[in-house]
């Protein structure tokens, strides 16, 4: 019996591995409709509609901090209490906001980001993270770092999405 190899370069896995935790944080919102989407399940302000909003605004600025680094908006020391409001909107369902607007919006960011990583000439290419408390002074990430992070923030939400979904309904993701 011989044994089977699979082999794939760097990109693939980084993409399957992304495209893999996205799945499943959609997966958390099946068959549900735009009110349940929006419910809060638990002692979080989190629902997940809004969760899917957040890292729909997350992997867009990221994607878009990949090609032209940060933004001067990206200063955290510069947020307004309107920065911050709009900021807190991407984790609800607002009035007009559907389930199946915010999952095509996902659906066209995760399209955008796979474009990106694809035709990015070297993943190693880095820019100054923007000021912030929670990096430290100086660092720099690679569009490799910076894909490691949002596979793994869409990962930790899709956890939240799991628990928030099985308090609403019952329903799992898994198991």
């Amino acid at each position: 019996m011989t044994e089977t190899t699979y082999v794939t370069d760097e990109r693939t896995d980084l993409l399957e591995t992304l495209a893999h935790h996205r799945h499943f944080l959609r997966f958390t919102t099946r068959d549900l409709t735009d009110e349940q989407a929006g419910q809060r399940t638990t002692a979080s302000v989190l629902c997940l509609g809004g969760l899917i909003k957040h890292v729909t605004s997350a992997e867009r600025h990221w994607a878009e901090f990949i090609l032209n680094g940060p933004s001067p908006s990206d200063d955290f020391s510069n947020m307004t209490e309107a920065d911050f409001a709009r900021r807190a909107d991407e984790f609800r369902m607002l009035p007009g906001d559907t389930l199946a607007g915010v999952l095509a919006a996902y659906e066209e960011v995760a399209r955008r980001t796979d474009e990106i990583v694809t035709s990015l000439p070297d993943l190693n290419a880095d820019h100054p993270l923007p000021e912030a408390p929670w990096h430290k002074p100086g660092a720099r990430w690679s569009a490799r770092r910076v894909l490691l992070h949002i596979a793994a923030e869409t990962a930790q939400h899709a956890g939240h999405a799991d628990i928030i979904r099985e308090s609403l309904d019952g329903a799992k993701s898994m198991g």
